[in-house]
């Protein structure tokens, strides 16, 4: 084929809420209630997107760069379900350089099985793959023959790419607090613990957020002043929901975006629980039995990936906060794969 570019793939050979015992019993559940309603009528919601969850996306191929190497392969991360970058069959050495008569030949990962129309090979030798999934993971090889000049003889060289695929973490907040008791043994223990699910996910939703418990335990504690006393420390989760709308257009707004809503009822939670301090300090002279201790509400913010999937800052610094495949890498490139 004189003149123009050659473009072959060769695919390697391989395998193809609960009842309880209401107010009436439990005094210190109208606190609560009266905290809610309170909360709710007089604290506007003010939310400002934290930076440390933004991670660029780099889309535009002429920003990536992205370029092969005939020494060590370049690892892509490409997410899952999408496609990849143009993956070119070039070096850095030679993007700039005029090229007679290339012949691109890509080679597939063995073992692999890529549907046909996965898979697809440009006039200019570039690589895309479509509808990436984990099985497509693997070594990619393109052979370059080319010269400088028509009268020159031909020169070959390899070049490789290990494609991996990465999914984003999965994340959300864990509180946890505590609660001055009567007593460990009373039997309002879990009828407080109910109440008070229910009024958090009261509180939240509208943010489509889950609120769970994760454990709650009393506890016996020594005080240097006030002697021993009963402390229930009581843990919770909130998760944002997926699909919060049967619509595929109606989530463009950012009250949409899951981090954005878990961020929101962070807020919320934070909030409600110091309005619970400021009312039991204004409108309580004589403690009452349960009461929540002020400056105990702990949060701590929770990613993990699914199996198969890791996290390693040190291992992949270009993407930290990616759940890429368990295979080991000591460099990548990583993209979300739009074209």
């Amino acid at each position: 084929m004189e003149g123009g570019a050659r473009v072959l793939l060769r695919r390697a050979r391989g395998r193809g809420l609960a009842r309880s015992c209401g107010t009436r019993c439990f005094p210190s559940l109208s606190l609560l209630l009266l905290l809610l309603v309170h909360f709710q009528t007089s604290l506007p919601i003010r939310y400002i997107y934290p930076a440390r969850y933004l991670r660029q996306i780099l889309e535009d191929e002429d920003t990536v760069k992205l370029v092969g190497s005939t020494n060590i392969p370049v690892k892509i991360y490409v997410m899952l379900h999408q496609n990849s970058p143009h993956i070119p069959c070039i070096t850095k050495k030679l993007r700039d350089v005029e090229l007679v008569d290339p012949v691109f030949l890509w080679h597939t990962p063995i073992g692999s099985a890529i549907p046909e129309n996965s898979v697809k090979v440009t006039t200019t030798g570039s690589l895309i793959l479509y509808n990436f999934s984990e099985e497509m993971s693997g070594v990619y090889t393109c052979s370059l023959s080319y010269k400088h000049t028509a009268e020159e003889a031909q020169k070959i060289i390899q070049v490789k790419y290990v494609v991996y695929a990465f999914i984003n973490p999965h994340f959300y907040y864990q509180f946890s607090a505590r609660y001055h008791f009567v007593s460990c043994n009373s039997t309002y223990n879990i009828s407080f613990e109910k109440k008070l699910l229910h009024i958090l996910r009261t509180l939240l939703a509208d943010l489509s957020c889950d609120v769970s418990s994760v454990k709650t335990e009393c506890h016996l504690i020594k005080m240097q002043e006030s002697g021993l006393q009963n402390e229930l420390f009581f843990t919770f989760s909130v998760v944002p929901i997926e699909n919060v709308t049967t619509r595929p257009d109606a989530c463009t707004s950012s009250s949409c975006n899951p981090v954005e809503r878990l961020d929101k009822a962070k807020d919320l939670i934070e909030k409600f629980f110091v309005q619970q301090a400021r009312v039991l300090r204004k409108h309580f002279q004589i403690l009452p039995e349960i009461y929540y201790i002020e400056g105990t509400l702990q949060t701590v913010w929770i990613r993990h990936c699914s199996p198969g999937y890791g996290m390693n800052a040190l291992l992949h610094p270009n993407c930290p906060e990616c759940c890429g495949s368990s295979t080991p890498c000591f460099s990548f490139i990583c993209v979300t794969g739009k074209i």
